[in-house]
């Protein structure tokens, strides 16, 4: 498929790298067309990423490394964010909406990105760490025509999403 985009960057682990991740991401999202809304959910949801990545992965030890990598399909933007650190199951991921949870801030990354993105799943890692797979789909693949496609169709009502 000619139009399938992928992008790849190895960051240090440093705070530094959150920054740079969310930008690259977000290029890519505006790019491929993403609203304003959408755009702030796949970027905090990369911050989350590469945070986890960063502080649980890797343990902020700067030997290791953080992979991001970005495709673009036809259909969605899928975003992979890997650490080098032990792996971990998205089962014991504490439930932050849970009554005795509300005041501890474990989990909340992974709540943010699951309620952000249209997919979420974690996965063990190439590198022997954890994988985070995130997707968005595209504005316009919902089967729906986009809103600039639709000029000629007069029997058209609004569909918000």
């Amino acid at each position: 498929m000619a139009d399938q985009k992928h992008l790849d960057v190895t960051l240090d682990t440093q705070v530094e790298s959150v920054n740079l991740a969310e930008e690259m991401c977000l290029r890519v999202a505006e790019a491929a067309g993403f609203d304003e809304d959408d755009c702030y959910r796949i970027g905090m949801s990369v911050r989350e990423g590469v945070i986890n990545a960063f502080h649980y992965g890797n343990q902020e030890r700067p030997e290791k490394k953080i992979y991001l990598a970005v495709d673009l399909t036809s259909e969605k933007m899928v975003i992979h964010v890997l650490d080098e650190g032990k792996g971990f199951n998205l089962g014991d991921v504490p439930n932050p909406l849970a009554e005795e949870n509300l005041l501890s801030t474990s989990g909340r990354g992974i709540f943010l990105m699951r309620s952000f993105m249209d997919e979420f799943d974690v996965v063990p890692g190439r590198t022997g760490g954890a994988e985070i797979i995130m997707s968005k789909k595209l504005p316009s693949s919902d089967g729906h025509p986009a809103n600039n496609n639709d000029k000629g169709d007069h029997n058209a009502t609004s569909r918000q999403a």
